[in-house]
């Protein structure tokens, strides 16, 4: 049995930035940056490319990923998953974004070691505090506020919690999208109905909460840059430069 399976949802397409993942950052097509830094987890039993073109297919096969073919007509990554994981007799699934070249694997750790610890978690998420103050209002910027036990409350992109008073203090934490799930809530969660929550931020997690369940938020110190435009993959491109130059 695996314990922990890692997957990566690949789609080709992409509206702000197109083909991606197949983009050279530093002679490497952002997709591989990705799985070779995921691939660095020491908790994850199995890592998985789910692709949905054969031109995603055909990158992975180059750089010697594990890699299946998923369903063209998914329409969130959640879905695509639960695809790929189908036939595998797994206890949890770690959903890592494909556009995430950054990814720190000790993060993954740390959400698997959490699942694993604790067997009444259906799901779990990652936070980190806003330094930046330009990120607190940047609505790309997904805020989350969690109760004393560190379950989210809620997930916007609104500046949460709203500072009434100027003198109030506050601290900010940005959401990353990586998430944990045993792999029979993934599911429960692929079979929810879309919320309206969900609908008026486009934030998929809130169907999660309108429902009822509960997501564990873990914090780690360290950021991350996702690429989703052109000057992201710049910025990218810059970092990765500067750390095979160390």
């Amino acid at each position: 049995m695996i314990k922990v399976v890692g997957v990566i949802p690949a789609r080709y397409e992409s509206t702000r930035l197109p083909r991606k993942l197949l983009r050279d950052i530093c002679g490497k097509p952002l997709l591989q940056w990705t799985y070779e830094a995921a691939a660095k987890a020491k908790l994850l039993d199995k890592l998985i490319i789910a692709c949905d073109d054969e031109k995603i297919m055909a990158a992975c096969r180059s750089f010697g990923a594990d890699c299946v073919m998923t369903a063209l007509e998914h329409k969130s990554g959640t879905d695509r998953i639960a695809e790929a994981v189908a036939s595998l007799d797994a206890c949890i699934v770690i959903n890592i974004q494909a556009d995430e070249p950054l990814i720190d694997p000790a993060v993954i750790d740390s959400l698997a070691e959490t699942m694993l610890a604790d067997p009444r978690l259906v799901m779990v998420t990652v936070k980190r505090r806003i330094i930046d103050e330009a990120e607190i209002n940047n609505p790309n910027v997904v805020k989350v506020v969690c109760d004393k036990d560190g379950y989210a409350l809620y997930f916007s992109r609104y500046a949460i919690p709203y500072r009434r008073d100027a003198g109030a203090s506050a601290a900010y934490f940005k959401h990353l999208g990586i998430y944990a799930y045993t792999k029979d809530f993934l599911y429960v969660f692929k079979k929810l109905a879309v919320s309206s929550l969900e609908n008026a931020e486009k934030l998929e997690q809130l169907r999660v909460l309108e429902a009822g369940y509960k997501i564990r938020l873990i914090e780690t110190m360290v950021d991350t840059v996702g690429v989703d435009t052109a000057d992201d993959l710049e910025k990218v491109g810059a970092i990765l430069e500067r750390t095979i130059k160390r």
